[in-house]
């Protein structure tokens, strides 16, 4: 069993990739809204240094989405193939971060 961690960038992305995730029948996803640490230090403009690395961001993005899952292993590749579907390369700019942590433990309802 694997957590996949999806921290969707493009939150335009979010309706077509949880249709996906159902026609493939993976149920059971924790969506959640984040901010990115160096988009918070850049917000204030009293601290100058990080206020000077405004330029390196092109992208208007404030928050992106955070999806976590909690699936079998067979489903997580699935879901991991949906993500590059859906963001395409994950290598780009502003696509995104995935990654997987294993659970050794779990409890509770998965669905």
């Amino acid at each position: 069993m694997k957590l996949v961690v999806y921290i969707m960038h493009d939150q335009s992305l979010l309706d077509k990739f949880l249709v996906l995730l159902k026609d493939n029948n993976i149920k059971g996803a924790t969506i959640l809204n984040g901010t990115g640490m160096a988009r918070k230090l850049i917000a204030n403009d009293d601290m100058e240094f990080i206020g000077s690395l405004k330029v390196l961001f092109d992208n208007p993005r404030v928050e992106s989405h955070v999806i976590l899952m909690a699936l079998e292993d067979a489903q997580a590749k699935v879901a991991i193939d949906i993500i590059h579907q859906v963001a395409g390369d994950m290598t780009k700019p502003n696509t995104g971060i995935l990654f997987t942590v294993p659970i050794d433990y779990f409890e509770g309802n998965k669905n």
